[in-house]
């Protein structure tokens, strides 16, 4: 087959017509770019599809970007037409078949618009080609041949090249397929009002996975690989989980669980170890803590089950917050009291659903203690703010009514006279 093909090839490259068809091909891709190349020029697709849908806007861009595979497509068919009408269709071969392959590229790219990750459209661009270009020269069913004529056998599994790369190919169109479905759920399950954060955030987990599983399910099925057959790598996979995965499936299973019994939720603002902050995404293998100043905290789920989680906001968002303060002992306590809870109370962000209170909590030493409790409704806007705001009112108060804080004075006593070494000079 192959001797026959290349003797085929060495009486086409000897004849005259190959060189005349390759001359055509030359100067339309020749003429194409310059055609091309002014279209360009006098085109702004920013203006022309301003206003127009995204999925419109990048077939217009890429249809721009094609315009010289288009016009040597256009030229080299209707070079193809004239050599038809003036001589005979076997000596314009080349031409129909190099229109064929443009045609073929610029209906693939046209295709391909839709996808926004570069790497992928080239890659399924440039694999779709070559596909096209094997059935445009008739040489896809000796290839498909070829890449099946060698295999190997492992559990049960005939593999060869030909196998592969359909397993490949499949495996990318449904996996897309499978996170384009899920991105479309995931957006109606997150705009359903009627669920709760970690429900939502439950259900999209279980439809991505469940997506994958189908997607994965399919493509083997598809492609003749008999799913019981594979037992020797799910053995192998379970030995892997055993060794080296347990972490991984514990922090998956351990997000499950926190979701499933929405013991922390988006926006909850908890504390794990010295971790503070609020909850601003759960994932599969850890939840992210926005501390508030820039950072995130990334913590494993598996911390959130085994170890101890204060959530500020598990059944109410009102959080208490204190502040303490010492007076001297000339104030009067109760003055004192009220004049903090009033100040309490005309702060902004202070509820007034549950009044402040102000307790005097302790005779020390150098003054009366007092601790004043007051109710906020928004803790994720932060709790020292409000505290720093309520301290610097009482300040102001304080300085206002003539009360004095309280701080030690420490008293230094020399006990008897000090030596002191003196050294007197004796007059000249």
């Amino acid at each position: 087959m192959l001797q026959g093909a290349f003797r085929s090839v060495g009486a086409e490259v000897t004849s005259p017509w190959f060189y005349t068809q390759l001359g055509l091909i030359m100067a339309a891709a020749g003429v194409a770019m310059g055609l091309a190349a002014a279209l360009r020029s006098r085109i702004d697709v920013t203006s022309v599809a301003m206003g127009w849908p995204t999925p419109l806007r990048l077939l217009v861009r890429v249809l721009l970007q094609s315009t010289t595979t288009a016009f040597f497509a256009v030229i080299t068919l209707i070079m193809r037409i004239v050599m038809v009408t003036m001589t005979w269709p076997s000596r314009s071969y080349l031409l129909i078949t190099a229109a064929s392959l443009a045609f073929a590229w610029l209906i693939i790219r046209l295709a391909t618009s839709v996808i926004r990750n570069e790497f992928a459209v080239r890659l399924l661009s440039v694999s779709a080609w070559t596909v096209a270009a094997l059935s445009i020269i008739g040489l896809l069913d000796q290839t498909l041949d070829a890449l099946d004529s060698v295999a190997v056998v492992l559990g049960g599994i005939r593999v060869s090249p030909l196998l592969v790369i359909k397993t490949t190919v499949a495996m990318a169109v449904a996996l897309w397929l499978a996170s384009v479905v899920s991105k479309f759920l995931e957006s109606r399950i997150n705009s359903a009002r009627d669920l709760t954060p970690s429900l939502q955030v439950l259900l999209v987990k279980m439809v991505r996975l469940l997506l994958i599983v189908i997607a994965v399910a399919v493509v083997l099925s598809a492609v003749g690989i008999n799913l019981s057959s594979l037992a020797i790598f799910s053995g192998a996979v379970g030995v892997g989980l055993g060794f080296g995965l347990q972490k991984i499936v514990a922090n998956f299973v351990s997000g499950i669980i926190l979701l499933a019994d929405k013991s922390v939720k988006p926006g909850d603002l908890i504390t794990v170890g010295d971790n503070f902050g609020r909850i601003s995404a759960m994932n599969t293998r850890y939840i992210s803590v926005a501390a508030g100043d820039g950072r995130e905290f990334l913590i494993p789920n598996e911390d959130l089950v085994t170890q101890k989680v204060t959530n500020w906001t598990y059944t109410d968002k009102n959080t208490l917050v204190k502040v303490k303060f010492r007076t001297n002992y000339d104030a009067d306590p109760r003055a004192v009291c009220k004049l903090a809870v009033d100040i309490a109370v005309a702060t902004p962000r202070v509820t007034k659903l549950k009044p402040p209170t102000c307790l005097i909590t302790e005779f020390a030493d150098y003054g009366m203690n007092f601790a004043l409790t007051f109710w906020i409704a928004d803790p994720d806007a932060g709790m020292d703010n409000v505290r720093s705001d309520v301290m610097l009112a009482l300040w102001d108060a304080f300085k206002r009514e003539g009360i004095r804080v309280p701080y030690p004075v420490r008293d230094i006593r020399v006990r008897g006279p000090l030596p002191v070494d003196a050294v007197l000079e004796q007059p000249n």
